[in-house]
């Protein structure tokens, strides 16, 4: 297999695969595939509440807030956060990449949008300092992107509001580290780089804030809907649900969050420390804003940068071109990346880094 670096859809652990391999044709003696199950059998709420109960322990999830397991991606919360919790107010954003800047454009389709920071004049490379937001206080809710997968920053801090509720979008770095659930009202992921196969998105919502809904909005947008319905108003994407607790299992057998914490940074470092000693190559994030899941690099000049691409794919590193907004090279180290894929890839930039 490939040393995979995508940004999404994502590596996912070898023994997770190896066990949906096993079980592919026949879960647990039953005589069907999960993806042939119907989704109101004994055996799919089995696994159903399985995952939800292991996502609640790992993430420490507390009773005031509930789990759901909802498709259309972190796009379609886009729309619904809006729709569910603006309730006739403004909301505040902080645009620091390019699916922040969408969220806050779609949320304009809705009601009046604050812009508690915009990042767009130094090419979304710094995360705002708390003096450097302007929260609208009274606004319905904040909202910021926990780690910007395209330009490779992070927030290495929860910002503090005020009182106005705090929303986050955490696709690219959920069940990567610990996390204060009872200090957001909703945090929502795209399932596809860390937890799970493309097709599952997961809401995590205090229950307070459901049933604030416009009249306009969409029953299957509805949260306090799909809490009633625990996540099945609709068919929900069940292959998704039974990978997402398999790789749940996996991460328990890690350490938890906890260790995966230890580990995703330890790779990240490694990562960091070989390009910042190359004589080629330069991150492109401002070095304390630099994220643990998506690092960004590139050298002097385009040309180089696709040889460096070409030849690393070659080598069976895959999936290493930067987004297109931004060129040069992204290498996503999600949690099932293993540690000794980022070894090697160190090895070769720096072999790289010799012959040019």
């Amino acid at each position: 297999r490939a040393y995979n670096f995508a940004a999404g859809p994502a590596c996912m652990p070898e023994p997770v695969l190896k066990k949906a391999q096993s079980e592919m044709l026949n879960w647990h003696g039953c005589g069907m595939s999960v993806m042939e199950m119907s989704h109101r059998g004994s055996q799919f709420a089995e696994i159903h509440a399985e995952a939800k109960e292991r996502f609640k322990r790992l993430l420490n999830v507390p009773y005031t807030h509930e789990v759901l397991f909802l498709q259309g991606g972190a796009t379609s919360q886009f729309a619904a956060i809006p729709l569910n919790l603006m309730d006739g107010k403004p909301a505040s954003y902080a645009v620091t990449g390019n699916f922040s800047g969408i969220a806050a454009r779609e949320a304009g389709k809705y009601g009046d949008v604050h812009v508690a920071y915009e990042g767009k004049g130094n090419n979304y490379s710094h995360i705002p300092e708390q003096g450097e937001l302007s929260i609208a206080q009274g606004d319905a809710y904040f909202h910021y992107c926990a780690n910007n997968t395209i330009f490779g920053t992070a927030w290495g801090y929860v910002p503090e509001t005020g009182g106005v509720p705090l929303v986050c979008d955490m696709s690219s770095e959920i069940m990567s580290h610990p996390v204060d659930v009872s200090r957001y009202a909703l945090i929502y992921a795209g399932a596809q780089k860390n937890i799970a196969p493309a097709g599952l998105t997961v809401v995590v919502i205090d229950k307070s804030f459901a049933g604030r809904e416009a009249a306009v909005t969409p029953q299957v947008m509805s949260y306090q809907k799909m809490i009633d319905k625990d996540s099945m108003l609709n068919t929900p994407p069940c292959w998704c649900i039974y990978m997402l607790g398999l790789t749940l299992d996996w991460l328990d057998e890690q350490g938890g969050i906890e260790g995966m914490e230890q580990i995703k940074h330890g790779k990240a470092q490694m990562l960091y420390d070989c390009i910042d000693s190359s004589k080629l190559f330069t991150c492109a994030a401002e070095k304390p804003f630099r994220s643990d899941m998506n690092v960004t690099f590139r050298s002097a000049s385009e040309e180089l940068d696709a040889k460096f691409v070409k030849e690393a794919a070659e080598a069976g590193f895959v999936n290493l071109k930067g987004h297109r907004k931004v060129g040069g090279m992204r290498a996503s180290i999600y949690n099932a990346v293993p540690v000794e894929g980022v070894e090697k890839l160190c090895d070769f930039i720096r072999a790289f880094d010799k012959a040019n």
